[in-house]
């Protein structure tokens, strides 16, 4: 595969470095949090979204899942649409389509008319995604500055979710639900603008879309999703749910065949020549799975059941936030050089387990210390196992593969959320009809029976996370066994201290308070567990 001008190109980079850093990175840094928070900003307003727009409570999660599989079936086109036509015009492009859906979504009349502008905005974000971490890479060289730059990246994506439950919490309380779709359009002509003249352009080159590929891939997701939806109210054995897991499998199926035929795939195989980057990517699927759930389920229980008003909720998901932010800090800067990645994704992944299995004993009469326990719980698991994850994800991808790896570490995230978010509905829905009633107080404990047995299915996923990293990812012993018995081949190196060589391909950026800590032996291991596929495997680089 010829090498993607957009990041190895010696005049796109000088090109791109004419621009301001800061700007640029401004612009990458309000981009990444614009996609991000919408996957999450909407939790707060479901109860009013539902009760102006009549979703039932199965219904209302597609008012999610509609972004996140979108966001995720097209994210692997949209990175490869930036290779071929040019970083910014495809980036402009996505955050016009992300902005004007905003608009529409905000007026919506109707419940239908909401989901298709949701799934249209995360058509855009698909698309403008990946050229802003392209930028990012190409506006910043190796060493230092990358990694700042990289750090910033880091929490802005592990922070954005958690910042959109408190904006949704403001916006509703004080607008109303429209607001957490209007709140887009300044920003995003804003970004339009700034990038209009601060961005330069990529240069483009021939090639072939996959789009096959990536409908193959989306509908069927969607069709799997629609069959767990399906199943919650109609029953299991329901002909349109049998039909709609069957459409599922054999999209997905045919979607496999194709990406190994196709000569330029939208999901390049050598990217899974790599164990511990397939456990990475198995991990985070199941993972976000369940954290969809928590957000979806706790955030309806907060203002149905408890009678927390949209701020108060928002608000109570702060200390989720703060853990969040202190332990990924720690974990970076600390932990990860004295205990190495392995035992802090388990460890911390543990944690997150642990706090939804607590969730489940959340009912009608509990207090906010209930609800606050697990939350920080859950945000100090999340903390010490993300930023590990993902440089396991990252780790040892050749430069012309960073749109596509980049995009495939969103896309698990994106897809496991939309399914396990349908699963975990499914489960709630079957539950929750054992007890429903028509008065409020059946209501509320019907839904409370629902979202118990939906946090113990969250469990279940949180600890197949656990488990999957366990048994897969490489600690410091194989890792350095692995180093003895690789094949060895040149490799650029750069300094980033006295006697600290480091690979060209390995640059895991620490989540940055005030400044930047590098860590050595995280990075040494990585680069010996994840050597680029060329080094590994010739005939697979070849292949692909």
């Amino acid at each position: 595969m010829p090498a993607t001008a957009t990041l190895s190109g010696p005049a796109s980079r000088a090109g791109a470095r004419r621009a301001r850093p800061a700007l640029v990175l401004g612009i990458i840094l309000t981009v990444q949090l614009m996609v991000v928070l919408d996957a999450t900003i909407v939790n707060i307003a479901l109860p009013d979204i539902a009760r102006a727009l009549r979703f039932s409570p199965t219904s209302l999660s597609w008012v999610i899942t509609a972004y996140t599989l979108a966001f995720g079936g097209f994210l692997l086109l949209g990175a490869r649409a930036g290779d071929l036509l040019g970083r910014k015009r495809v980036f402009m492009v996505g955050i016009g389509v992300f902005t004007v859906a905003s608009l529409f979504g905000g007026l919506a009349p109707s419940g239908g008319v909401l989901l298709a502008a949701r799934a249209l905005q995360g058509l855009g974000g698909a698309f403008a995604a990946p050229s802003a971490l392209a930028y990012l890479m190409i506006m910043f060289p190796e060493g230092r500055e990358r990694l700042r730059a990289l750090g910033y990246y880091t929490a802005v994506s592990i922070g954005g979710g958690a910042i959109g439950l408190i904006l949704g919490g403001v916006l509703t309380q004080f607008g109303s639900w429209r607001w957490v779709l209007f709140v887009n359009v300044p920003v995003g002509l804003v970004v339009l603008g700034l990038a209009r003249r601060s961005l330069t352009e990529t240069p483009s080159r021939d090639g072939h879309f996959d789009v096959l590929g990536a409908l193959t891939a989306t509908v069927g997701v969607t069709s799997l999703a629609y069959g767990f939806a399906r199943a919650s109210s109609n029953g299991w054995g329901n002909i349109v749910t049998i039909g709609a897991f069957a459409l599922g499998v054999a999209l997905l199926w045919r979607f496999a065949a194709l990406e190994r035929r196709a000569s330029e795939p939208i999901t390049p195989l050598r990217l899974f020549a790599d164990r511990s980057r397939n456990a990475s990517y198995v991990a985070r699927l199941f993972l976000v799975a369940g954290m969809f759930g928590m957000f979806f389920f706790l955030t309806q229980f907060l203002q149905d059941v408890l009678g927390y008003g949209p701020l108060e909720t928002g608000l109570a998901f702060l200390p989720f936030s703060v853990a969040l932010f202190v332990t990924s800090q720690l974990s970076a800067r600390r932990l990860i050089e004295r205990f190495g990645p392995k035992p802090l994704m388990v460890v911390g992944f543990s944690f997150s387990a642990l706090a939804l299995l607590l969730m489940t004993q959340l009912s009608a009469s509990s207090t906010y210390l209930w609800v606050l326990v697990p939350v920080l719980l859950f945000g100090i698991g999340n903390g010490l196992g993300f930023v590990p994850l993902t440089g396991a994800s990252l780790a040892g991808v050749r430069p012309e593969d960073a749109g596509a790896a980049s995009g495939l570490v969103n896309v698990t995230q994106q897809i496991g959320g939309a399914l396990g978010l349908a699963v975990l509905v499914s489960v709630f829905g079957s539950a929750g009809r054992v007890v429903a009633g028509q008065s409020v107080a059946s209501a509320r404990a019907a839904f409370v029976v629902g979202a118990d047995h939906a946090f113990v299915a969250a469990t279940l996923f949180v600890g197949a996370t656990v488990l999957v990293l366990a048994l897969a990812i490489r600690g410091r012993r194989a890792t350095a066994r692995a180093a003895e018995t690789a094949p060895v081949a040149p490799r650029r190196v750069h300094q980033l201290g006295p006697g600290t060589p480091l690979p060209q391909t390995i640059e895991i950026a620490s989540f940055v308070g005030s400044g930047v800590s590098v860590e050595r032996s995280y990075e040494m291991s990585l680069a010996a567990a994840s050597e680029t596929d060329q080094e590994r495997d010739p005939q697979l680089t070849a292949a692909g």
